[in-house]
C-alpha cells in the first residue's frame, strides 16, 4: 500500500492564513511553517549564544516545520474564533489531536514514533516549543507589517495585538529579536541590500 504522509504534508500549500482578512499577498501554511522554523532557529541560537542556554536549535526549527501541520486537515482558524473562549479553544485543541492522530497514520509503522513528538508535544521538549509559540507569533507580526507597508490598513489592529502578545510570553529571546531583526522588515529591497 501506498503511504500517504508526504503527500498530505505536500498540501500545506493549499491552506491559506489569514481567512478574515483582506490580503495583499496570499500566505499559505507551506510558506509561514517554513519563515516559523527561520525564526525558531534564531531564537534557539540566541539563547544559545546570548542567555547561557544548551538547547537543540536544529530540533526547534523541525518542530515549527510542523507546527501547524494538523490544519492540513482542519484548515486555518481565525484566531479571533480559535481564541474567543475557553470552550472553543478546548474543542479546537481536541480537533487539532485527532488531526494529528490521522495524519501520523499515514506513516509506515517504524516511522510513526519518530515523528509523534513532531505533532504531540512531549514535556522534555517544553522549552523547544514556548520557542516555537514566540516564532509562530513573530512570523505572524512580519506578515501585519508586510500588509501594513503595502497601504493595507486591515492589519493594523492584528499587528498590535500580535505585538502585545509576543510581549506576554516573556521570552527574552523574542524581545531581542524584534529590536534587532525587524526594523529590516520596513525597508525597502535597495536599503536591505546596501553594506552598513
Amino acid at each position: 500500500m501506498s503511504e500517504k504522509f508526504f503527500a498530505m504534508i505536500s498540501r500545506m500549500k493549499y491552506i491559506d492564513r489569514w481567512a478574515l482578512m483582506r490580503n495583499t499577498i496570499s500566505e499559505n501554511i507551506s510558506e509561514h511553517s517554513l519563515e516559523t522554523a527561520f525564526i525558531a532557529h534564531a531564537l534557539a541560537l540566541l539563547r544559545n549564544r546570548r542567555f547561557g542556554g544548551n538547547i537543540n536549535a536544529e530540533r526547534c526549527a523541525l518542530l515549527a516545520m510542523y507546527h501547524d501541520t494538523t490544519e492540513i486537515i482542519t484548515g486555518d482558524l481565525p484566531t479571533p474564533v480559535k481564541y474567543y473562549n475557553p470552550e472553543i479553544r478546548s474543542v479546537y485543541a481536541e480537533i487539532e489531536n485527532v488531526a494529528a492522530e490521522r495524519l501520523l497514520s499515514y506513516l509506515p509503522d517504524d516511522l510513526r514514533a519518530d515523528y509523534e513528538p513532531l505533532f504531540v508535544p512531549y514535556e522534555q521538549e517544553k522549552e523547544l516549543w514556548k520557542l516555537v509559540k514566540a516564532a509562530d507569533k513573530i512570523s505572524a507580526l512580519i506578515k501585519c507589517i508586510e500588509e501594513r507597508k503595502m497601504g493595507n490598513d486591515d492589519f493594523s489592529s492584528a499587528e498590535k495585538s500580535t505585538l502585545e502578545s509576543i510581549h506576554a510570553l516573556e521570552i527574552p529571546e523574542a524581545e531581542m529579536f524584534i529590536d534587532e531583526f525587524l526594523p529590516a522588515f520596513g525597508l525597502t529591497l535597495d536599503d536591505q541590500t546596501t553594506l552598513k
